[in-house]
């Protein structure tokens, strides 16, 4: 069977590209014991998430992923307010930063951990803009406070590299790495 290590609805979505029945069992770990440099550190979790589950599931396949969004040289994680949804925003609007996801595919067979980076360009955005999509609630559960699916609200001019792992999980690499015929 294949585990998705993670309780992100984005993630139960898109792995349903890749393959038609998977379990979801959430890694609980404790992600602040990492201490690596910020474009290590979604590699590192998504392994510690993986093998926590591995441990108990050693006949499967697991698939853990983690995703954070770095903007002048720090880490936008998911905002734990509104005021910093806004700060986070107010950042990113108008400005390129990267989107770097880690995955670890592991069985009994073999383990594949790799990164993936994206490249996204903001539009500038109207303190009207941001206030709305605020409002929306969209931006509180996400890395950056931003959803790249949110069409609506015209966030992002254009991106380099992968959509999808903009949304949270490299669906392209880990298909070209992990799934191959």
């Amino acid at each position: 069977m294949i585990i998705l290590a993670s309780a992100s609805p984005r993630r139960r979505e898109l792995i349903k590209m890749l393959v038609d029945e998977f379990e979801v069992i959430p890694s609980d770990v404790d992600e602040s014991i990492i201490h690596t440099e910020p474009h290590a550190l979604p590699a590192e979790l998504s392994k510690l998430k993986a093998y926590s589950i591995f441990a108990t599931h050693p006949n499967d396949t697991i698939i853990a992923c983690d995703t954070i969004v770095i903007s002048n040289g720090k880490i936008l994680g998911k905002p734990k307010d509104e005021k910093e949804a806004k700060e986070m925003l107010q950042e990113l609007s108008g400005h390129k930063h990267v989107v770097i996801s880690g995955y670890t595919y592991i069985n009994k067979d073999k383990e594949i951990t790799r990164t993936v980076r994206t490249y996204v360009y903001f539009n500038k955005l109207s303190d009207e803009t941001i206030n709305a999509y605020i409002k929306s609630g969209s931006p509180m559960d996400k890395a950056g406070a931003y959803g790249i699916q949110d069409k609506e609200f015209n966030l992002v001019d254009h991106i380099e590299g992968s959509f999808y792992n903009v949304v949270g999980f490299p669906v392209e690499d880990i298909k070209a790495h992990c799934f191959k015929d």
